[in-house]
């Protein structure tokens, strides 16, 4: 990884040495797709090296033809995905259509049904290569039954992933300029995939109050706060939505006085419409990290189609 990191700097700075910042991106991002993910120094090195090696050794940019892996609306493979109950990881084949607003993979393949269909208006992809164990590794989510399901892959070869990446992309963008057709390209950019606002672990107890509190790893995925038994959970065990201030959504710290059971010293309330959500940190900045991304969504308007996945959660049994 250190080599490859090396390697991929080098080519950059010979190329910033030979043609400088503007006049470079004038020639080789001369044609780069609007939904295609321009990383930032935040993102992982696997996306920074591809982006460079795209743009410069392969100049995808210039050659538009060499944009059809990502581009063609259909693109099917093998990729290793993680076993929902041993953890094994198996090779599988994928198949994404923009036709059939689907990403779905096979089992076998030579398999006639899919083990799983992916329904394209609620597919993410992120990056998540420390919590994966790999450098490569992709996190799918998707909803089946309005739940989240979560679906961990990897494939050897860097471009092969950044590839299928962009493909969903691709896909998700033309899906949302037909279901929106009068949103710009800027409003409809950060739709196309996103990362996790925050995740870690917290303890956290039952809805009575009583039950002991128990350790869980928690994902923050737009306005669904879950909870998972272990990182590379398929399932979540459970799902809080997380609204606006204006619709009476807060959180404080600390936990109501009279709370039993053991847990960690530093508590968080989330506060619904519903009910009360108690929940600890082991540290006092993971609280104040936790609240902060928490407030960050109670602070943003609720958009119209929100209100409809908050009485989803009103009447789930």
């Amino acid at each position: 990884l250190i080599l490859c990191e090396a390697n991929t700097l080098l080519i950059w700075s010979q190329f910033m040495d030979s043609f400088g910042n503007d006049a470079a991106r004038a020639k080789y991002e001369q044609q780069v797709p609007a939904f295609y993910y321009r990383p930032s120094h935040k993102d992982c090195m696997l996306l920074r090296e591809q982006w460079i090696r795209a743009k410069y050794e392969r100049k995808e940019f210039i050659h538009v033809e060499k944009q059809e892996p990502y581009t063609a609306g259909y693109r099917e493979g093998f990729l290793w995905k993680r076993g929902r109950d041993n953890g094994q990881y198996l090779s599988r084949k994928f198949i994404l259509s923009e036709r059939e607003g689907q990403l779905k993979y096979f089992i076998k393949n030579d398999s006639r049904e899919p083990k799983a269909i992916m329904k394209i208006h609620s597919v993410n992809a992120c990056f998540q290569p420390v919590k994966i164990g790999t450098a490569h590794g992709l996190q799918i989510t998707y909803l089946k039954d309005n739940s989240t399901r979560n679906i961990f892959v990897y494939h050897e070869d860097g471009k092969e992933m950044v590839d299928w990446f962009n493909a969903i992309r691709a896909v998700r963008f033309r899906y949302l300029k037909g279901a929106f057709p009068v949103a710009s390209v800027s409003e409809l950019l950060p739709k196309l995939t996103r990362n996790y606002i925050k995740e870690g672990y917290m303890e956290k107890t039952g809805p009575k109050h009583t039950e002991g509190f128990k350790k869980r790893w928690f994902s923050m995925d737009d306005r669904r706060l879950m909870y998972f038994r272990e990182p590379l959970d398929a399932y979540a065990r459970g799902e809080v939505f997380i609204g606006s201030e204006d619709n009476s959504y807060t959180v404080v710290s600390g936990l109501p006085q009279g709370v039993q059971g053991n847990h960690w010293q530093f508590g968080i309330t989330i506060l619904t419409p519903d009910r009360k959500f108690l929940l600890a940190c082991e540290t006092e900045r993971d609280q104040i990290a936790w609240m902060s991304a928490i407030q960050s969504v109670i602070d943003r308007p609720m958009l119209p189609h929100e209100y409809a996945v908050e009485a989803y959660f009103k009447h789930k049994p």
